[in-house]
């Protein structure tokens, strides 16, 4: 005879799956409802937006776009927010790969101090650091260059990835470590030439998380940079928002804009970006 499951056991299995899904899909939908809005109204002109009367689509065009790109300063501060963005990441991912390395390999004194450090550091919100990270900022006369974001994102970024690699380190094997210093390879080596290589995920979710941190920030990009020449995306995005008349066409066609290299670079390292999560979680 076939042994059948109990009914009630089906009906509750089959209740708790549609309790996921709908929950999944209402999470979902609430996500991409504000993207959705903004991507509707930068092809829409600014009168549309402005109207009270609600419509998905009236008379969709790509002139918000052409002006953003061609009659304002968006092409430099994009270069600029690149130029930051990209530097924050290899800086940022240095700095962590060899920080969380060292926690997960090696003991020395002050290291449980040292971790929390890295720890308490990201419980301080912008509006703490700010002035204090501005005035080290002042004295070493770095107001209003693109180091001294740098210098600020990595304060932000580095605590947290070197956390997230030291997890991960701790999964890879030290039988490795030992195998590589009986073939002749000092710590070094061993950490170039064997751990890296078997951190790619790691080191994926590392670059993706430097990367948003430092693009389209706002609060220390309007702080450290006064000339418009080097203002940032997220900086240079409040000038259509003026007190008066705010562009609203012109900031939501940004906004966008801003939106497509992020969403490439989690598109290239997205197969990454759960492994390493995952394995930088299992251990702390």
């Amino acid at each position: 005879m076939v042994s059948r499951r109990p009914r009630g056991r089906d009906e509750r299995s089959l209740g708790a799956s549609v309790a996921l899904h709908a929950t999944l899909l209402t999470a979902t939908a609430i996500a991409l409802f504000p993207v959705l809005w903004v991507f509707l109204a930068s092809i829409k002109p600014q009168n549309a937006i402005q109207s009270s009367k609600v419509t998905l689509i009236d008379h969709p065009t790509l002139e918000n776009y052409r002006h953003v790109l061609f009659d304002t300063s968006f092409p430099t501060w994009f270069l600029n927010s690149v130029v930051v963005a990209v530097f924050t990441m290899v800086i940022g991912m240095a700095m962590s790969a060899t920080a969380g390395y060292a926690l997960s390999r090696f003991n020395f004194p002050g290291k449980r101090g040292l971790m929390w450090v890295f720890l308490i550091t990201q419980m301080f919100p912008v509006a703490i650091l700010i002035v204090p990270i501005y005035s080290i900022m002042a004295s070493l006369n770095l107001i209003d260059t693109k180091a001294s974001l740098v210098i600020a994102y990595c304060t932000v970024a580095v605590p947290f990835c070197t956390w997230m690699l030291r997890g991960y380190f701790d999964t890879i094997p030290r039988d490795l470590d030992e195998a590589a210093a009986l073939d002749g390879l000092g710590p070094f080596k061993t950490f170039w030439y064997v751990i890296l290589p078997l951190a790619r995920p790691g080191l994926a979710v590392t670059a993706f998380y430097t990367f948003l941190t430092a693009w389209g920030e706002v609060a220390y990009a309007i702080a450290f940079i006064l000339s418009d020449k080097k203002l940032t995306l997220g900086a240079g995005l409040q000038q259509f928002v003026p007190q008066f008349n705010p562009q609203w066409d012109l900031l939501t066609a940004g906004a966008v804009l801003i939106m497509l290299p992020a969403s490439l670079v989690f598109y290239f390292a997205q197969r990454h970006l759960v492994a390493g999560l995952t394995a930088g979680g299992t251990k702390g």
